[in-house]
């Protein structure tokens, strides 16, 4: 009775699908009367079916970036209650009394069903979900699953990648951490080992119950917060055809620049010019390779009026000679930003009166308080704040304009953080309620920012944190704020494979994590352990971008002389790899596989592999299997075929697994039989690198191999 409850309870004030008529059959798509009006069904492109139901006219993010690209005529077929659709192999049939869907894929040996509506019946017959259903505004929709089907995607999780049993909401959210559903980064796509996949077309919530007990263990139960349903199914065969084809759809990313895959030091914070200074000379002292340093949240502006672009001038009376000085020792700035200004701003009043900002309802300008009242005022940088408007182009111009003087000063990049904090009842210019602008509000701030450093600066990029579907597009992202613990590292490494799974190719996490498991810790007194540094460094090397941040120091040298030798030789190994990193990213760019694979994707033939959650792929050549636990004992699985240890050049024949025990200087990292490591020369920045620079390519191959890590 309590499951049913549950069911009941969600479906409450829905209304069943039922009736389906054809109305028109076109080339490549056809329109059928339901009771909910007009469904349209189209072959949008090779393996991608669409299917939307439009009941009011609503804004275009911009979430798709192409229009459709079928290939072959469609043929429809009908009889007493069902209809066929079919091109280029993939299959549709539509069944009505309730209306139901099946997906098949034609192969040389007949059909393959890939995805249907879920058949989830009580003991008296009863659907236990509508397959589909409506309200006035919202949708369910209700698929079968099968034992043993696993499904990946829906955004940066910390949890198991397999999100079967899990209830998993897309909205964005400040998550203060890696260890809740919660993230900072969403997106309503994911895929099935089956051979399909989904994507709802819509900025706004959407609920996924992925085989959730509570609701049906054998169903995935999808509600979305929209009057409008815009439904895509991927039929294909692997996770990254899928992810491709997933890619295509909504935008790929741009190449990143060549130094970005150089290391970034930063910490929270450095509180003087001459602070940082003193670190960028140290690094180049200790000889550690470094191309970015940060002036994270509170470094570089004055906390109560932030952010209005500006150097606080007592802190930094000549911002421009700052920047150069960087520069000649071969940094390049990162600097911190959020899309907010405080109501102590002078520029407030001036911003406000021109409708920058988001409103309420009544027309008034809405204040966003990080707490109520009368506490709202008692953190000096989180003061009350308007929130731009990103849908008033003015406002947007504003915005990228303002980053044009700190360009020219010579700053590379900019940390683009927050953007989680719009709340639903609040009122756009374009005439959105938060309710449909929350989520997308990231990726239209980030994409703000990164168009002004095209402009400007001839090269697009930034540091991000909120993410929606099309946010792959302008790289890259960085996972927040984790815990300075070992499941802290854990989730972290997770969030990016989970995020790599849903079409964003670029990641990284903070080496060290952010925040102490003590007072200590928290108000910058401490630091995390030196093996959970190292371990961490190890693991934050071997990702497609490589920051060092979090509140204490981040600098090696503090953590010991054997921690400071062991992460020199690892960043000089992550410079020797830049052809390789290039390569990586450039496949990426091409066709949306992330440059961390998790398991699943890399093997989507080998099932056993699947459940190795925190060891992936790194790029075609390497896998990786950071040490997630003190004592360095850890497990690794190497899939079918020839594996090369990095460290010994001893080959090991998969699929087995293997228990280690390895010193704090070494992690499972073996190169794949038959593929190549391209490596360049070791430097301590990215400008010591020429176009004549010498590669020598490491080959897997043989019964084994010379060392390529040497400690």
């Amino acid at each position: 009775m309590y499951f049913k409850m549950e069911s009941v309870l969600l479906q409450e004030n829905f209304r069943q699908l039922a009736a389906l008529r054809l109305v028109e059959a076109g080339e490549h798509s056809a329109r059928f009367a339901t009771d909910e009006g007009l469904l349209l069904v189209s072959f949008y492109a090779p393996g991608i079916v669409r299917l939307r139901f439009e009941k009011q006219p609503e804004t275009d993010y911009g979430l798709l970036a192409n229009g459709p690209a079928p290939v072959e005529p469609l043929q429809v077929t009908s009889g007493e209650g069902w209809h066929r659709l079919e091109a280029g192999g993939v299959v549709l049939e539509l069944l009505d009394h309730p209306l139901r869907l099946r997906l098949l894929l034609r192969e040389a040996g007949g059909e393959r069903l890939l995805l249907e509506s879920a058949d989830d019946r009580f003991i008296r017959g009863e659907l236990r979900f509508m397959p589909f259903a409506f309200d006035r505004e919202s949708w369910l929709a209700c698929l079968a699953l099968r034992s043993g089907e696993a499904i990946y995607g829906l955004g940066e999780k910390w949890g198991r990648l397999d999100h079967r049993g899990q209830l998993v909401t897309n909205y964005n959210h400040d998550a203060q951490g890696v260890n809740a559903e919660i993230s900072y980064k969403n997106t309503p796509f994911a895929w099935s080992t089956r051979g399909w996949g989904l994507f709802v077309n819509t900025p706004a919530r959407v609920t996924h119950g992925v085989g959730y007990a509570p609701w049906s263990q054998r169903s995935y139960v999808l509600k979305l917060d929209d009057p409008n349903l815009d439904l895509f199914l991927f039929a294909g065969g692997s996770g990254a055809q899928i992810i491709e084809r997933y890619t295509w759809l909504t935008g790929r990313a741009k190449l990143p620049p060549t130094w970005s895959f150089g290391m970034w030091m930063s910490k929270a914070y450095y509180k003087t010019g001459d602070e940082l200074m003193n670190v960028a000379r140290s690094l180049r002292q200790h000889r550690i390779p470094c191309d970015v340093i940060t002036l994270d949240g509170r470094a570089w502006h004055k906390h109560e009026t932030r952010f209005d672009f500006s150097w606080d001038p007592d802190l930094y009376p000549d911002p421009a000679g700052f920047v150069r000085g960087l520069r000649e020792l071969n940094y390049r700035l990162c600097l911190w930003e959020y899309p907010y200004l405080s109501i102590k701003n002078p520029m407030f009043a001036e911003l406000d009166a021109k409708g920058y900002f988001l409103k309420q309802a009544d027309g008034s300008t809405y204040i966003n308080r990080w707490l109520p009242p009368p506490a709202d005022f008692a953190i000096p940088h989180l003061q009350p704040s308007g929130i731009v408007d990103f849908t008033n182009p003015e406002a947007y111009a504003w915005y990228a304009e303002m980053h044009r003087p700190l360009i020219e000063m010579g700053v590379a990049v900019m940390k683009t953080d927050y953007g989680e904090a719009v709340p639903e009842h609040v009122v756009a210019f374009n005439g959105d309620t938060g309710k449909r602008l929350h989520n997308v509000y990231a990726m239209l701030y980030n994409r703000c920012v990164y168009e002004a450093f095209e402009k400007y600066a001839g090269q697009g990029m930034v540091w991000g944190r909120a993410s929606w579907t099309g946010g792959q597009r302008y790289p890259m992202q960085w996972g927040g704020d984790p815990q300075s613990d070992w499941e802290g590292l854990a989730g972290s490494l997770r969030g990016g494979l989970s995020w790599g799974m849903s079409g964003a190719p670029f990641y990284a996490h903070d080496i060290g994590g952010f925040y102490g498991e003590t007072v200590g810790q928290v108000l910058g007194e401490g630091m995390p352990p030196a093996e959970l540094f190292v371990r961490w460094a190890q693991a934050g090397i071997l990702t497609s971008h490589t920051r060092f941040h979090g509140v204490g120091a981040r600098e090696p040298w503090m953590y010991g002389a054997q921690a400071e030798a062991i992460v020199r030789t690892w960043l000089e190994f992550r410079y020797r790899m830049i052809p390789y990193l290039q390569a990586c990213a450039l496949e990426a760019v091409n066709t949306g596989l992330p440059v961390s694979r998790a398991m699943p994707l890399a093997f989507p033939g080998d099932p056993a592999a699947w459940g190795f959650d925190d060891q992936y792929m790194f790029g075609p050549s390497l896998l990786v299997a950071p040490v997630i636990q003190p004592g360095g004992k850890t497990r690794v699985y190497l899939p079918a075929g020839g594996w090369y240890d990095l460290f010994t050049g001893q080959r090991w024949e998969g699929p087995r697994a293997l228990e280690l025990d390895l010193p704090l200087e070494r992690i499972p990292l073996f190169g794949r039989e038959g593929a190549a490591l391209p490596l360049g020369p070791a430097v301590q920045h990215t400008g010591e690198l020429r176009p004549d620079s010498p590669v020598h390519t490491v080959r897997f191959e043989g019964p084994a191999i010379e060392p390529v890590i040497r400690f």
